[in-house]
């Protein structure tokens, strides 16, 4: 039986909130996701817009997917990219990463709005310590299918016979799904661990009603058939089940505690370094 999980709301001002559907008591990891927000729908007035001011990771790859809207992204590599609809960016913490997310000045001149996900993967044990890295993938370099009236595009991994070019480091399987009203599609149970997210939209899942911007956690080793009853967004998540259990801190992921210790302690000494062009920073939590 599908099992059903509302995610957890989070408002971070200006009519823009994060819903956070993994991690929840039901759902500690789909695969290698240890992660799954659901950012947006929002709509902004000119001269607002999203500031995530720097902030360190470890142990993990943050995987950025948007329906709308753009977001700059710069770290501590020295990577300066805007995100479009449809690219993808892939960031690799492995041993230690900071980055920060804000709108781009030249959206903030106007009213725009923002739709999309951010996921985290947890890197395998022996990829933990990797050195970071970031990668840009353009929209039209991600494997792309039209079936009736449901687009598919692999973000990473693999999935519906096509491969991303997006580097993973273990099993991952990865969607974003679109379809017209009325179109249908198989989902296969090719992947060990799957999720379905609705971002948007009315949906039915073999031939159930189910609620929008929930996650849907797939039964494993059986098929099932998403019917759109109007235009849908959706995400397909899932791969390998993790190979040990991890341990989630702010925006730490280590099999070790001792490790995400030691994170927190690099951060406070200011050892992740600078990202150009970033005076600001987020302060360790105090829980």
């Amino acid at each position: 039986m599908t099992l059903i999980i509302p995610p957890r709301i989070h408002d971070l001002g200006d009519g823009f909130e994060v819903r956070r559907a993994v991690p929840t008591l039901q759902a500690r990891s789909v695969g290698p996701f240890v992660f799954v927000d659901h950012m947006g729908p929002a709509e902004f007035a000119a001269g607002r817009g999203v500031d995530v001011r720097p902030h360190p990771h470890i142990g993990l790859a943050t995987v950025t997917y948007l329906w709308s809207g753009s977001m700059h992204h710069r770290d501590t590599l020295g990577s300066d990219q805007v995100i479009l609809p449809g690219d993808v960016n892939w960031m690799t913490a492995g041993r230690g990463i900071a980055h920060s997310e804000r709108t781009p000045a030249t959206a903030r001149g106007h009213a725009h709005d923002l739709h999309g996900m951010q996921t985290w993967v947890a890197l395998p044990l022996e990829a933990e310590e990797t050195a970071p890295e970031f990668h840009h993938h353009p929209g039209d370099s991600l494997p792309q299918q039209q079936r009736g009236g449901a687009r598919l595009r692999v973000i990473a991994g693999r999935g519906f016979g096509e491969e991303s070019p997006v580097k993973v480091f273990s099993g991952t399987f990865n969607v974003a799904l679109d379809l017209e009203a009325e179109a249908e599609l198989g989902i296969g149970p090719d992947a060990p661990e799957r999720a379905l997210y609705i971002l948007d939209g009315e949906a039915q899942l073999d031939g159930a009603d189910v609620p929008a911007r929930h996650l849907l956690l797939l039964d494993p080793g059986r098929p099932a058939r998403l019917r759109a009853k109007t235009p849908l967004k959706a995400l397909l998540v899932g791969g390998e089940p993790l190979d040990a259990p991890r341990h989630l801190w702010w925006n730490f992921v280590s099999s070790s505690r001792e490790r995400i210790e030691q994170a927190k302690h690099d951060w406070q000494e200011d050892r992740f370094g600078r990202i150009p062009g970033e005076t600001e920073f987020i302060p360790l939590p105090e829980r």
